[in-house]
Order: C-alpha cells, then sequence, then structure tokens
C-alpha cells in the first residue's frame, strides 16, 4: 500500500467546469443560487470522502454583453454565505472560499474566516487571491486596477495581518468559569499592534480560535511573485498546468522554496486544478466532450480566451487565424502564459485555442475511461507533479461518476483514504494544528 495518500478537493461550479454545462440536460435550472442544489452537491463531495469544497469567486460581472448573458457565473452568491450554509449540511468536508486581497480589509476577512472555522468546528480555509480581473477595480477604486507586483506586494502584508488576528487568543483563553465569572483570561489575549506599508491594524479580532487553530491558507497564483507568496504563506496551492513535465518543474521549483522560509516540503500540499471527461469507454468519453462542446457559442469562446490573456481582446482578428502577440498582462500572469504555452505549442488557430481551452479553463483536462483517468492522475502524483487535485467535474453527471468510479479505483490502489482521518481539515489533509 502506498504511505503516501492523494488529497482531492471539489472545484465547486453548481453546473459544472464547462462554460455552458448550464445549457446541459441535467443541470439545475437555478443551480448558482438553490441552495438545497448546492447542499446536494458538497454532500456528494463528503461521501466520496474528499478533502473540501473550492469556491472560487469574483467582485465584478463581465462587461461584455454578449459573454455575460450567455454564462451562469451572471448570478453568483457570497460564498461565505454558501459555505456557512453547507456548514451545517456536512459533517468532514472542508470550505474553501477566494477573498481578494486587493479590495477588501483584514479585519474583516478575518473575521468572516474564523466564524466560519468556529461554526463548521475547524473546517475552513481562505484561497488568497490579488484580483486578476481589472474589472473588478471598478467597483472600489475607480478604473485604475493595481499593478500586478503592488498587488502582491499588499497581499504579503495583508496575509501577515490575517494569520496575526488569528493568534489574538491562545487557544484556552476562553475559560467561561461561571463560579468566578471569569469569561476570557486577558493574559491570553495578544494585540497585534500593526503598523506597515498598507494597512494599520490594532486588534485583536473577537473570535476564538476553532479546533484547528485557523483557517487553511490556499493561494492560487502561479507567477514569480505567486510563488514566493506560496513558499512564505501558503499550506495549499491551487495551480493550472497542462503537461506532466511543467507540472513537475512547478512542484520541484515551489517545495524548493520553502527552506528559505524555514519550512518543509511537507507543510505545502500543491493541487493542480484537472477537469475529466469520463466515459465507460473511450468513444463514450468522446461524445461526452463532443455535446459540452456543442453547447457552447462561439461569443462565449472568442470573450472568455480574451479574459484568460489578461484582457486582450481578440474579437478584431481572424477566427480562424493564428494567435496574435499577446503583451504581458497585469492581470493573470500565470495563466496568462499556460495558455500562449499551449497555443504555440500546439499551433493552434483561435477558434481551436478557445474549443480547446473552453472546458478546462486552461487546467489540464484528461479525456478517457475511468480507469484511463485514475491512470493519469496516479502517474502525476507518483511522479510528483502533484500531491492530489482539485477536481473540476465538467458537467452536472460528472462529480457522482467520479466519486462512483474513480475514487474507489484510486482508493483499490492505496492512493486515497477509505475515511477521514478526523473532523478538522487540518488534519485530513495532513498538516499540523495552526
Amino acid at each position: 500500500m502506498n504511505s503516501r495518500k492523494m488529497k482531492l478537493g471539489l472545484f465547486f461550479e453548481p453546473s459544472g467546469r464547462h462554460i455552458s454545462a448550464w445549457r446541459h440536460p441535467k443541470a439545475h435550472p437555478q443551480a448558482s443560487v438553490s441552495t438545497e442544489n448546492l447542499v446536494q452537491i458538497a454532500q456528494a463531495a463528503e461521501r466520496g470522502l474528499m478533502d473540501f469544497v473550492f469556491i472560487a469567486d469574483t467582485n465584478n460581472v463581465w462587461e461584455d454583453m454578449e459573454y455575460f448573458k450567455r454564462i451562469e457565473r451572471a448570478s453568483v452568491i457570497d460564498p461565505m454565505l454558501v459555505l456557512t450554509v453547507l456548514s451545517q449540511h456536512t459533517k468532514h468536508v472542508g470550505l474553501i472560499a477566494t477573498i481578494s486581497t486587493t479590495y477588501t480589509q483584514p479585519f474583516h476577512l478575518a473575521r468572516s474566516f474564523a466564524s466560519l472555522d468556529l461554526v463548521s468546528h475547524g473546517r475552513a480555509g481562505w484561497n488568497v487571491v490579488t484580483s486578476m480581473f481589472p474589472g473588478e477595480s471598478k467597483n472600489f477604486v475607480g478604473d485604475r486596477h493595481m499593478a500586478h507586483a503592488d498587488r502582491y506586494k499588499r497581499a504579503e502584508e495583508f496575509v501577515d495581518v490575517v494569520k496575526g488576528l488569528w493568534r489574538s487568543f491562545d487557544h484556552d483563553a476562553f475559560v467561561r468559569d461561571k463560579e468566578s465569572g471569569l469569561y476570557v483570561d486577558p493574559e491570553k489575549m495578544h494585540v497585534l499592534n500593526h503598523v506597515g506599508e498598507f494597512f494599520s491594524v490594532r486588534g485583536p479580532l473577537n473570535v476564538p480560535r476553532s479546533e484547528q487553530g485557523h483557517p487553511v491558507i490556499v493561494q492560487a497564483g502561479s507567477s514569480g511573485p505567486g510563488r514566493d507568496l506560496a513558499a512564505r504563506t501558503a499550506e495549499v496551492v491551487f495551480t493550472a498546468m497542462q503537461k506532466l513535465e511543467e507540472a513537475s518543474a512547478f512542484y520541484q521549483d515551489l517545495k524548493g522554496r520553502l527552506a528559505q522560509y524555514g519550512r518543509t516540503e511537507n507543510e505545502l500540499l500543491i493541487l493542480p486544478g484537472v477537469s475529466p471527461i469520463m466515459g465507460e469507454t473511450e468513444s463514450e468519453a468522446q461524445e461526452k466532450y463532443e455535446e459540452l462542446q456543442s453547447l457552447l457559442h462561439p461569443a462565449v469562446g472568442i470573450s472568455l480566451l480574451s479574459t484568460l490573456l489578461g484582457g486582450f481582446d481578440l474579437s478584431g482578428y481572424p477566427v480562424d487565424g493564428p494567435l496574435p502577440e499577446i503583451p504581458e498582462t497585469e492581470a493573470g500572469k500565470g495563466r496568462q502564459v499556460v495558455i500562449v504555452e499551449q497555443a504555440r505549442r500546439e499551433n493552434l488557430t483561435i477558434r481551436q485555442l478557445y474549443e480547446k481551452i473552453i472546458c478546462g479553463r486552461g487546467h489540464w483536462q484528461p479525456i478517457g475511461t475511468y480507469k484511463q483517468v485514475a491512470d493519469q492522475l496516479e502517474e502525476w502524483f507518483v511522479n510528483r507533479g502533484a500531491d492530489g487535485f482539485n477536481i473540476m467535474p465538467p458537467s452536472p453527471p460528472d462529480l457522482e461518476k467520479f466519486c462512483r468510479f474513480v475514487i474507489p479505483e484510486l482508493q483499490r490502489r492505496g492512493l486515497f483514504r477509505t475515511e477521514y482521518e478526523g473532523g478538522t481539515l487540518r488534519e485530513n489533509l495532513g498538516l499540523r494544528i495552526a
């Protein structure tokens, strides 16, 4: 049996990863706003013994109306509210939400996540992002989107402040002694008194610590600054990789940065996104892929590709011509590199590129039988391209199929748990109490 166990999360998209999956016959008509549907998805992940559900989020909608009017993400409930609901209908699965460091304040964020961690009995996690979409700035500071390097400088300080606030009280600070009348021991309270370049925060936080100490910190940037931030602060990294070779190189690079921050390899898990299209046979899997692709409107493909390339407008270029030279972006640098490299490597036209990336949106997208998918996940895991995966089911039926067919195959190989290790997210991920 393999002593090293794969970690598996669910990238939580109510109708599936494919941008047009909301049109699938089995998609719930109000998938993104039906709490009953959202609860059922989380419970399915928990039945599959998955480590967590992971909700991505942004603070804007697309200004391109041809795109906006055709996507499910036109309606998105606040992820913290969704996870609070899910916490009351699950017992083990972790609850991770994306909140930006660029357009919020450390105290608000620290309090929200600490509260979720308490009500879920230690199952919360925070995905740290710096807002890759320039449109977010218009809802907070006007038209000027903070430069990439400045966003990461702010993020470094932001994370330090949040972690400091989460340590406002020792684990045993709240004595709640009715006989003596002592509710909290002030000797076990720590005032932060942070004064920095971006923030001035006295503290302390007015929320006790949870069973796991504080929420797990997840980071999703793959650029140079993103890797440095992850190596110093993150406990889980979510990334987009297409090939085992590049995944292994990223894995070695990021793990190799840990020592300079006094950390070991076991303190950071790397979980690439993967959107598997599966069937009992290869032909069935291919038919599923073609069915999803048939739901795609060309305007959606062009607009999404333009956005993932950092906001470079492709609408004026021949759709069956090559991808033009793309200037370096101040938005999501890591994702831009992955997609441009794929286009050049495979000599893809603009149409071929958006058709190819539309399901995974830059993430790995294997197509095959359930066993073939398990084989490929094992290959990446064994060859240190990943410590596990953030699973992105392409359409509504695919989560159940993954849990029913792929997970048992991984269990038979000794690669995945057969029961939860504990009650907190940290216990199940093999991370130490904070």
